[in-house]
This record gives C-alpha cells, sequence and structure tokens, in this order.
C-alpha cells in the first residue's frame, strides 16, 4: 500500500501505541481509560478506546466466559487494536485479559515499542467492595460462574511499563503516570505524546 502507518502516524502528528490495561474487575480500568481518552482527546491526539463491556456487545456479543471464548475475545481486540495503530491512532485498549499468555500473544503483534502493558493494580477485597454492577456479588453466590477473581484465575503482569495502585493514586494520577510512560517511550519524538 502507498499510505503505511508511518505516513498515517505522520499526518496525525502522533506517535501510534496501543495502550493495554488490565486489571480485575473493578479494578478502575474504564474510569482509568476514560480519563487518558478525555486527556489525549483535550490535547489533539487522535484516539480511540476499546473498552471490555462495550466490545462485548457488539464485535463480541457471541462469546461467553469459558476459556476459549476468553481466548477469542482477546484474540479479536488484539486485531482491532494492531489495525487502529496501523492507522496512525493511540489505541487504549480497558479489558480484564486475565491471562499473561495473551497479553503476551497482543503484544507480539505489535512492532517494540508500540505496546504498553498498565497493570491497574487493585485488591480484590477493594473491588469487591467498589462492585458496581454486582458482579461480585452473583459470582460468590454461584449465580456467575468462571467470574475473574474468584472462581477464575487473575495473572498479574511480571513487568508492566505502568504499574497503578488505585487505592493510592486518583484517576488522574493515574493518567499523569500513563503520560510520563509515553514520553519515556517516545522521549526523541516530541510531537508523540501531548505536551
Amino acid at each position: 500500500m502507498d499510505i503505511d502507518k508511518k505516513a498515517r502516524a505522520k499526518q496525525k502528528l502522533q506517535q501510534p501505541v496501543c495502550l493495554w490495561l488490565t486489571g480485575l474487575p473493578a479494578a478502575g480500568k474504564s474510569t482509568i481509560a476514560n480519563a487518558l481518552e478525555r486527556h489525549l482527546f483535550a490535547v489533539g491526539r487522535h484516539t480511540y478506546l476499546l473498552d471490555g463491556d462495550d466490545i462485548r456487545l457488539g464485535l463480541n456479543k457471541d462469546l461467553g466466559f469459558s476459556e476459549t471464548d476468553r481466548t477469542e475475545n482477546i484474540r479479536r481486540v488484539s486485531e482491532v487494536a494492531r489495525l487502529l495503530v496501523d492507522a496512525g491512532l493511540i489505541v487504549i485498549v480497558s479489558f480484564i485479559s486475565p491471562h499473561r499468555a495473551h497479553r503476551d500473544r497482543a503484544r507480539s503483534l505489535f512492532e517494540p515499542g508500540e505496546f504498553l502493558e498498565i497493570f491497574v493494580d487493585t485488591p480484590l477485597q477493594e473491588c469487591e467492595r467498589r462492585d458496581p454492577k454486582g458482579l461480585y456479588a452473583k459470582a460468590r453466590r454461584g449465580e456467575i460462574r468462571n467470574f475473574t477473581g474468584i472462581d477464575s484465575p487473575y495473572e498479574p503482569p511480571l513487568a508492566p511499563e505502568v504499574h497503578l495502585q488505585t487505592t493510592l493514586q486518583t484517576p488522574d494520577e493515574c493518567v499523569a503516570c500513563i503520560h510520563q510512560a509515553m514520553i519515556r517511550q517516545f522521549p526523541l519524538d516530541s510531537s508523540s505524546v501531548p505536551s
């Protein structure tokens, strides 16, 4: 193709990247992702947010929560994120993505430096306390099966580019940490990150 990722990024005056937020249900991923996108949009960046709940209403509405379906869920989202990065966008992915192998597979689709894993680290007890949709309570009563953190495991990242602790940081402080990580990732290209 005559128009490639480099040309699209140059037109948008930014470095395309996938910012992958992972953590337990109710950890604060969507809140942080929304705040991050608002910030980037306000400073003129071209972004797109892929949120787990929204994707399951459309692209992945045919998938359940079995291990096979979870694998396919992340595979599809990874491919969409790769296409959006190829379009020159800063893509924010907000998914539980509980398995390291799935996140590693997602990372493998991107060029070196184009994928930043962001661990939204919130203790299980705090996630259960928040429980905005009442899902933990249902899982504890056995009404929901394969619920991450209760009867399905979550594997925390071993070396994320960004480690957020939502019991110690506000959403705005989390956004600032991600912003700093972007600056560290692309130090020679001031146009690639918000000013």
